[in-house]
């Protein structure tokens, strides 16, 4: 890509004046996909070390409000939802309460587990969609690797007691319904995928607050909690989502369905180093089935390429339903007008 400018010479005009280009250098997609990975488990890790100031509803709380903020100042979502219909609105308005309860659920969860082992059990429920929506050999072997590497985690956190693990599962289940809803917000014509999701915000912000509130109270009145809280809500959403759409924009979705695979290896790296969570034999053992069953599935209609994981779309508030599967259409398009140039 290079930009034209015009002559400085004096006197020169018309045709024959020279132009220079200016080549214009963008990081490579994968680039942005890197920084997406790390902040979605980086935002994680800082909201665990805040607990110690804030109590652990209170983080979720914090991070909610603060991703709805600067929604509702980037996207104005109102205006697009006026135009939902009666089901469009239910849909909406329980996507936002999915959203509300899972975030609860996952700092609950984070609080009690390691980050690898709850990201990893969070990877189930979406190889398990994929699997009934695709029913295939390659499906079944990706979900039974799944199924094993769950089983090794559990196992090995088990001793803890029933609660962590209850959350951690109660936090995958949640994620599953929130990818369906979120399709569902997306396929309707009057909504995009990023309004959709700026609108979930607020509603998830409305639900939450008669949830956690109360617990967010003490970081309204100490300004090193409500800082490090507004770090948490921009590390944990607004960064990762932002990094995900110019990724797609140029990515394969094939390569990109790839690349989500490495996701449960970034939080186990992120627990090591920021959280000093070292994980044991059978641990990593997990976790590499996770990530091995997460790298091997395919979505329906994927015969040569691997549509965009209901990860990708759904995520944390990163993904945003059909509008990721658009434009990774456009990723695949550019590759191939680029192969056939």
């Amino acid at each position: 890509m290079s930009r034209r400018l015009p002559s400085i010479l004096p006197g020169a005009q018309g045709p024959a004046a020279p132009e220079f280009a200016v080549p214009v250098r963008r990081p490579p997609p994968h680039a942005y996909f890197a920084v997406s990975a790390v902040f979605h488990y980086l935002g994680p890790a800082f909201a665990v070390l805040l607990f110690a100031r804030v109590d652990v509803l209170g983080v979720a709380w914090l991070r909610i409000v603060v991703a709805a903020l600067v929604f509702a100042a980037w996207r104005r979502p109102w205006r697009a939802t006026g135009a939902l219909d009666g089901e469009g609105r239910r849909l909406l308005i329980a996507w936002g309460s999915c959203l509300a309860l899972m975030n609860c659920c996952f700092y609950l969860a984070i609080d009690r587990l390691p980050l690898a082992t709850v990201a990893a059990i969070e990877f189930l429920p979406v190889i398990a969609l994929a699997a009934a929506g695709a029913r295939s050999r390659r499906n079944l072997a990706a979900l039974a690797l799944a199924v094993a590497g769950v089983y090794a985690l559990t196992g090995v956190h088990l001793e803890g007691g029933a609660l962590p693990l209850g959350l951690a599962f109660a936090n995958a289940a949640l994620f599953a319904a929130y990818i369906v809803l979120a399709d569902r917000v997306a396929k309707r014509p009057q909504l995009n995928g990023i309004d959709g999701l700026g609108a979930a915000m607020i509603v998830a912000a409305v639900v939450v607050t008669p949830l956690a509130g109360w617990a967010a109270a003490p970081a309204l009145v100490d300004a090193t909690a409500l800082l490090a809280g507004v770090g948490v809500g921009l590390s944990s959403s607004v960064i990762p989502y932002v990094c995900d759409q110019l990724a797609l924009t140029r990515l394969p979705r094939a390569t990109y369905s790839l690349m989500i695979s490495l996701l449960p290896a970034t939080a186990t790296v992120i627990g090591i180093v920021v959280l000093a969570q070292i994980p044991s034999a059978r641990d990593l053992a997990g976790i590499a089935c996770v990530a091995a069953g997460v790298a091997l599935h395919r979505e329906r209609g994927a015969a040569s390429a691997a549509g965009v994981e209901p990860y990708a779309q759904a995520s944390t508030l990163g993904r945003a339903g059909g509008e990721l599967d658009r434009v990774g259409d456009r990723g695949d398009r550019r590759q191939a007008e680029a192969q056939a140039g």
